[in-house]
């Protein structure tokens, strides 16, 4: 591989953990972050999204270290499944979930290109073992896990054994990132024979012998950045480099070390052999021979604090100059205990929830969903980048808990679109977006199915924007654009009551485009009824199919309801009995909103024989041009008002409450 001569190579920023830190340091009053900058206060310091950041350092440059985005999602919690994915030819995010415990004792599972290993919370852990990247393998990320315990007891200098936390033998573009290693016979990471492009950050060595070795060849090809770890209880190598064309070590914190006596062996930092050394603002405490370099070697240190060091303080020749390879930001060596000591190791954020981005790692927002596993039980994230996406997304049952959210400023600027009408494929097929699983979130996004009916010479065509029949979905400021049948929240069968819960959004159609039978509940919202260019009907605003034993059916509440059609050309509803279904009876109760003038002074009508007058149709304070009290305008009472509310509607049996954030 070529080596590095300019940071004018590709190169994400800066990893996010500095983000994550200065709101601490501010609070600590730790004084100046970085060179010559203020600490911003704390709660001006952006929150990391910890499980997509991108690595840092060398393992940044030369086109980056992504390991497994773009591949599948999967949970294991044994050995068996993390070998076989980590092992597997196609990319994967491999998320470790509890204690896995390796067999035979000292098992290293060997890991392939393209791959992500990551920890779930700060509890995930590899005993007896560790992983291998084997000559070749490339584009691996491994982050927030804890690996421990395969030192033998009475074999301290481990040489009956050489059971590796992690080793990399001419592996390139990897990144180590938030594990706590312990107890480890014999390196906890090794870095070897001429891998390339590494970034070692913010994890925790502890409670060992031979540390953190790099190097193991005559040649001179290796290029690492070392930043924000903690070494404690080690003895040597923390780290050795041996003929590292580039090792980079900046804001570490060694303390606490092991000495046995030793006055050679017992060492922090060692620049061997024609090793390049730069070392910044870390902190040494009570550390034998802080930092040392072969007289073919070169140091440069700057900025460190150090504090009862003894022994070897080596400083010479010029080394190279970090940034002419990449930017980064520097902590003050004086904050970096307390930096450190919070912020390494295993991480709670970090193995949180997932985030895919699309574009990206994914393409289209289907691919992103199809990298769901099934029986998906943690959160994951798609985030849309601003763009208009034509493409149809199903999200089957099988994938629970998402969270689809555009990234613009408005969701005007993340537009999913398709054009199907339901002449080909019926109402399901038509629908832009299909939302079958349960806890889906869509948040500042447009939805839209933009088939001209006139330009295919049809009229009254279904073509949905968007269909569900999934439990407690919620839709956040988010927009539904259409004709007939905009928007459709049903379930799975009539009997089967799921909940539907819009806040701050807009609808838009003509014909019952808000219909279905699921409960659903439309709060702070716009509503469109769209001219069809009638003087006396332009179209129906609701229909709904409710289950005859479900109590709720459709609240429009505290919402506007907007039109440009003529004056007394609109209804509010019909009621739906889909096939001629007699236990269909339609619920929909509007209260507390704006209503124009387009609005009919008889606003319920029938439909296919079903008259309104037997459905559930009621108004309750309305208010606008279009509201009024007549004998074709039911009124709910007072009484019944107060157990028609939007805590009513939802509740169900499991207390779902998606409101309270904002209330």
């Amino acid at each position: 591989m070529t080596h590095l001569r300019s940071k004018r190579l590709s190169r994400p920023g800066h990893g996010k953990v500095v983000a994550a830190v200065l709101g601490l340091v501010a609070a600590l009053g730790l004084g100046a972050i970085g060179e010559a900058q203020a600490a911003p206060p704390a709660q001006a310091a952006p929150a990391a999204d910890r499980w997509t950041d991108r690595p840092h350092g060398f393992a940044s440059l030369a086109g980056g270290t992504t390991g497994g985005a773009g591949g599948k999602i999967v949970t294991v919690t044994d050995q068996a499944a993390l070998a076989r994915y980590a092992a597997a030819e196609e990319p994967y995010v491999i998320r470790v979930k509890g204690s896995v415990e390796m067999d035979p004792f000292g098992t290293e599972i060997p890991v392939a290109s393209d791959k992500t290993i990551v920890g779930v919370s700060d509890s995930a852990e590899i005993v007896h073992g560790g992983f291998t990247l084997d000559p070749g393998t490339h584009n691996v990320v491994i982050r927030n896990l804890t690996i421990r315990d395969t030192a033998i007891e009475g074999n301290w200098d481990c040489k009956d054994t050489d059971f590796d936390g992690i080793r990399l033998d001419t592996a390139h573009h990897v990144w180590i990132d938030h594990i706590r290693f312990s107890r480890i016979c014999d390196g906890q990471l090794d870095i070897r024979k001429d891998s390339e492009y590494v970034t070692v950050s913010n994890n925790q060595f502890t409670s060992n012998n031979k540390t953190f070795g790099i190097g193991w060849t005559p040649n001179v090809r290796t290029q690492i950045t070392v930043d924000h770890n903690w070494f404690r209880g080690t003895k040597q190598r923390n780290p050795s480099a041996d003929n590292c064309a580039y090792a980079h070590l900046y804001n570490n914190y060694l303390s606490s070390q092991l000495s046995d006596g030793d006055p050679v062996w017992t060492y922090g930092n060692w620049s061997r052999g024609r090793t390049k050394m730069v070392i910044e603002n870390s902190y040494y405490d009570g550390v034998q021979h802080p930092y040392q370099a072969d007289a073919s070697a070169e140091l440069v240190q700057r900025g460190s604090v150090l504090r009862n060091t003894t022994g070897r303080h080596d400083a010479w020749g010029a080394a190279f100059d970090p940034r002419e390879f990449y930017d980064y930001r520097l902590d003050p060596a004086a904050a970096v205990p307390a930096l450190v000591k919070r912020f390494s190791g295993p991480q709670k954020r970090v193995g949180g929830p997932v985030v895919l981005h699309v574009p990206g790692a994914y393409p289209t927002v289907q691919s992103a969903v199809d990298a769901v596993p099934d029986g998906n039980d943690t959160p994951v994230e798609i985030a849309v980048a601003p763009g208009t996406y034509r493409e149809k997304v199903y999200i089957p049952a099988s994938k629970p808990n998402l969270v689809l959210r555009g990234t613009g400023r408005d969701r005007s600027d993340t537009v999913v679109v398709f054009d199907t009408p339901a002449e080909y494929g019926g109402s399901t097929g038509s629908a832009t977006v299909r939302i079958a699983a349960n806890d889906v979130t869509a948040r500042n996004l447009t939805f839209q199915n933009d088939f001209d009916e006139a330009a295919h010479e049809l009229k009254g065509e279904q073509a949905l924007a968007m269909k569900t029949t999934g439990d407690r979905i919620v839709f956040e400021d988010t927009a539904f654009l259409g004709n007939q049948d905009t928007l459709m929240t049903d379930s799975p069968k009539l009997t089967t009551v799921s909940r539907v819960y819009l806040r701050d959004s807009y609808i838009e159609g003509d014909v019952d485009f808000v219909y279905g039978r699921a409960t659903t509940v439309i709060e702070r919202s716009v509503i469109r009824a769209l001219s069809r260019g009638s003087d006396t009907n332009n179209g129906y605003i609701t229909a709904a199919s409710t289950w005859t034993g479900n109590p709720h059916g459709f609240l429009i509440t505290r919402s506007k309801i907007v039109s440009d059609a003529p004056a007394g050309s609109f209804h509010l509803g019909r009621p739906w009995h889909p096939g001629g279904e007699p236990e269909a009876v339609a619920q929909v109760l509007i209260r507390d909103t704006e209503l124009p003038a387009a609005i009919k002074t008889a606003p319920w009508t029938d439909m296919s024989g079903f008259s309104w007058k037997d459905a559930r149709f009621a108004e309750y304070r309305n208010h606008g041009p279009g509201a009024g009290v007549t004998a074709d305008r039911p009124q709910m009472s007072d009484a019944d008002a107060r157990t028609h509310t939007v805590a009513h509607y939802l509740k169900g049996t499991d207390d779902w409450a998606p409101y309270a954030r904002h209330h």
